[in-house]
């Protein structure tokens, strides 16, 4: 029997007129590698299989979620009007029903609201966009001030798993350059004039220095790492082939 409560409900102090939810890997259908609650039409899982899956998750929603082709960007689309699979890595609703929603397994997922319940927002930060600005581009595009903003930082790789190269380090020291205390770096090779240097990235820490630079101070969540965690979460660096989770987050009527 499929697990009943295939998903996290937030934990944060959102208004009540606010709806979110993030699914795990468990209480769908489906064969390994996607076994089960794989939502992710494009990992090469059977359609059939992933449309049972979107059918129960559609079925504790208000409306069929704004599906993204994630890129990776900083793109932010209009919820209500965007067209199927249309291109950006965030979007944003202002009216009741409409869900915002991106796929995830390892990125980091990013769900806002502010205060009053009048506006939501879904955010893919992996690590290209996050140090692009899709975070500073989705709190734009809220049309709100910062400092009304929540946010909750759902499940992504880990501190202690996140490998990175340097490059990756020195794209957000480029813009921040205390972001530095998110970067551990790993141990020398043995060979370390010829082996570029490696270093561990606490994504969620990068996520809250983003957001506080641009006015959203309460954030919430992180700390559930998808590549330790292989019994509740899809990994691409932990398996390759995988699945794909959702993040999810709406307006209910009033």
């Amino acid at each position: 029997m499929a697990d009943p409560h295939p998903w996290i409900v937030p934990q944060w102090d959102a208004p009540a007129r606010v709806g979110a939810l993030i699914t795990t890997r468990a209480g769908g259908y489906g064969r390994a590698p996607f076994d089960t609650l794989n939502l992710g039409l494009h990992v090469g899982d059977d359609p059939a299989t992933v449309a049972r899956n979107r059918a129960r998750l559609r079925a504790v929603l208000p409306n069929e979620p704004c599906w993204l082709k994630q890129v990776h960007g900083t793109g932010v689309v209009e919820a209500c009007a965007a067209p199927a699979d249309a291109e950006g890595d965030a979007s944003v609703a202002r009216e009741a029903g409409v869900v915002c929603a991106v796929m995830v397994a390892d990125c980091l997922p990013v769900l806002l609201c502010d205060r009053l319940g009048r506006v939501v927002a879904a955010a893919h930060a992996g690590w290209r966009g996050l140090a692009a600005g899709v975070l500073e581009a989705t709190v734009q595009g809220m049309q709100v001030a910062p400092s009304e903003l929540l946010a909750f930082l759902g499940p992504a790789i880990g501190p202690t798993a996140f490998e990175v190269g340097d490059e990756v380090r020195q794209a957000f020291l480029a813009v921040d350059p205390a972001a530095a205390v998110a970067f551990v770096a790993r141990p020398a090779a043995a060979d370390a004039a010829r082996t570029p240097r490696k270093w561990l990235a606490n994504i969620y820490a990068l996520a809250a220095r983003r957001l506080g630079a641009c006015g959203v101070t309460r954030v919430y969540g992180g700390g559930d790492c998808t590549y330790r965690d292989a019994g509740r979460f899809f990994s691409y660096r932990r398996d390759g082939a995988t699945g794909r989770m959702a993040a999810a987050i709406w307006l209910k009527d009033e």
